[in-house]
């Protein structure tokens, strides 16, 4: 005799040799002995996982002579069982739905299904691939599949049931089909290499399990091929050079060249792979799979069911899952998902993954975001080099203004909120105060974990009135925010304004309307200018501006003042307007006056 595949030797013959699909066997045997059998059936699911399979038993189920009715369980030796399983059954018609998808050939069908069954008691029918039927031939089908003949069955298998029309699935039972557990493909590789006689080391069996992707059809597929190509034992080197992936230790090896930075490891690693033949898409997809259980064996632990590995694989996962944090592991595990999808379509493949693991390698030197602006102080001193004048220098003869020190963002976003005070006092943020005749000098907020607990400073007393002094400062330190974040024609409407600091109140009366200045200060730069003056001036500010004032002249400044005039007067010297017409060259057409409208 020729030799027969392990996938159709040892195909299931009941439904309980069927693995992995309990809850569509369990519900096909009650209906059976309740005799609530449907005339039409969907099964769907991922290939290899025994859609064909069920819909054979339930024929042999149906038909079986072992009984004057339906049975749970087919007797496998009767001949209507026989004859199903050799597929030469006259009353158990299986069509090939891929070929046989026109109208025609559902014509003919439903012509066939008004006669009763040749010998067997039901005559059914089994479309494999339905989903490639045509919608007028499906259309050709409503009728017949909704009131067939009390004789007729339909089954339809099918990998795509979204692509079969929702009125035949209204029509029949849909029975979805489940990816078969790793577990249960080892343990039924395990007890059929006993049955054949092959040794197989367990290694090799978690291999050819995870090879078959959920599919017990593709375990047993490569498991033929692994047998045909080893000398009597299987072993997982074999089935790896085999099946064509990379050995795990080469994957646990560039992932230590990942977590020391070190690219030049990285590049050596990935050429001595390519260079034995590896598939550059293969060994993405290989490192992909391998990011996944290290996050996975970081979240859960090494012992969770939820990595479907061998135990070698466990202990290459954990040491890799120990080297990262979480945060980590997701960031490159998203990289190496946008690499593996781009190799796909991209030229030059080796390049694309040299540079999806290199990314992985420079990902390891980025910062938390909230370290970076903790650390701005140390940079504060280039804001200087924009060239940007906002105050006079001081004379030589007058004592040197003290600097006001730099407030992280966080704190100066609490303070608008009303966060107390205390909350960011220099003895919480673990700096050093230094007293002053001038003022009290608050050292820059350590952020984080490097801020040791010490109590807090009672805050200063709230200055009621005017403080003049103190008011070129908070100009300087708003317009310096503003121009870091390239507000420059903002810059140019409030430098010729006028500034007062009234208590907690910053006012700024500049020579604009209120439509001018709801347009030009946005909320984002409103934001800026409270978190500046706030550093400023060491206290929580508010922020008023008062539109249409006349505009103050500055020292050094050449800015003309108006007090009256036309509106097209005061919009040509509006500095927003004045701006645009040295950068692009504008020039006025109409002027409309909201403070006349009103």
């Amino acid at each position: 005799m020729s030799y027969q595949v392990l996938a159709r030797k040892y195909r299931p013959q009941k439904f309980s040799e069927v693995i992995g699909q309990e809850h569509v066997t369990r519900t096909l045997k009650n209906a059976i002995e309740q005799e609530r059998i449907a005339h039409g059936y969907i099964f769907s699911g991922h290939r290899g996982i025994g859609k064909t399979t069920v819909a054979r038993i339930l024929a042999m189920a149906l038909n079986c002579r072992s009984s004057d009715k339906p049975v749970s369980e087919p007797c496998g030796v009767c001949d209507s069982c026989t004859e199903i399983r050799a597929g030469n059954a006259v009353d158990v018609i299986e069509i090939d739905a891929a070929t046989n998808r026109g109208i025609d050939e559902i014509r003919e069908l439903r012509e066939a299904a008004r006669y009763r069954p040749a010998r067997d008691r039901f005559k059914i029918y089994i479309l494999d691939e339905a989903h490639q039927i045509t919608d007028a031939a499906f259309n050709a089908l409503l009728k017949t599949l909704e009131e067939p003949p009390s004789h007729v069955v339909f089954m339809l298998a099918t990998t795509q049931p979204e692509d079969i029309p929702q009125t035949i699935r209204s029509r029949c039972q849909h029975f979805s089909f489940r990816a078969v557990k790793f577990e249960q493909i080892v343990e039924q590789l395990r007890d059929l290499c006993g049955r054949e006689n092959i040794q197989a080391d367990e290694d090799a069996l978690a291999l050819l399990a995870e090879a078959g992707d959920g599919s017990m059809r593709d375990a047993l597929s490569i498991l033929d091929q692994a047998i045909a190509s080893s000398e009597g034992k299987l072993s997982a080197d074999s089935v790896r050079q085999l099946i064509g992936v990379a050995p795990s230790g080469v994957l646990e090896e560039i992932m230590q060249a990942v977590a020391r930075s070190s690219s030049q490891d990285i590049l050596q690693t990935v050429d001595r792979l390519l260079a034995d033949g590896q598939n550059p898409v293969h060994f993405a997809r290989q490192l992909v799979r391998f990011l996944r259980n290290a996050t996975v064996a970081r979240v859960a632990g090494t012992d969770s069911s939820l990595l479907q590995i061998s135990s070698d694989e466990r202990a290459r996962v954990a040491r890799v899952a120990e080297l990262f944090s979480e945060e980590d592991l997701a960031r490159h595990l998203q990289i190496m998902l946008r690499t593996h999808s781009e190799l796909g379509y991209r030229q030059e493949q080796r390049f694309h993954l040299e540079l999806g693991l290199l990314k992985l390698a420079h990902a390891q030197r980025l910062l938390p975001l909230e370290q970076l602006l903790s650390g701005v102080e140390a940079n504060r001193g280039a804001i200087t080099e924009r060239k940007l004048t906002l105050a006079p220098e001081p004379k030589k003869s007058e004592p040197p203004v003290p600097s006001r020190p730099f407030v992280s963002p966080f704190a100066a976003d609490s303070a608008r909120k009303g966060t107390p005070r205390s909350e960011f006092s220099a003895e919480n943020s673990g700096a050093t105060v230094r007293p002053s005749t001038a003022a009290t000098v608050t050292m820059p907020i350590v952020m984080g974990s490097a801020a040791p607990a010490v109590a807090a400073q009672p805050a200063p007393e709230k200055e009621t009135g005017p403080h003049p002094g103190g008011v070129e400062q908070v100009r300087l330190a708003v317009m310096n925010a503003l121009a870091k974040a390239d507000q420059s024609i903002l810059c140019s409407m409030l430098d010729a304004g006028e500034w007062k600091v009234e208590g907690s109140q910053l006012i700024i009366s500049i020579a604009a309307s209120a439509a001018l200045v709801e347009m030009s200060v946005s909320v984002e730069a409103k934001r800026l200018i409270i978190a500046g003056a706030s550093g400023a001036m060491g206290r929580p500010m508010k922020l008023q501006i008062v539109p249409g004032a006349n505009p103050v002249m500055m020292p050094g400044k050449s800015t003309p003042s108006f007090a009256n005039g036309s509106s097209r007067a005061r919009a040509e010297q509006e500095p927003v307007v004045q701006r645009m017409k040295e950068k692009f060259g504008a020039e006025i057409r109409t002027v409309i006056d909201y403070r006349k409208n009103k």
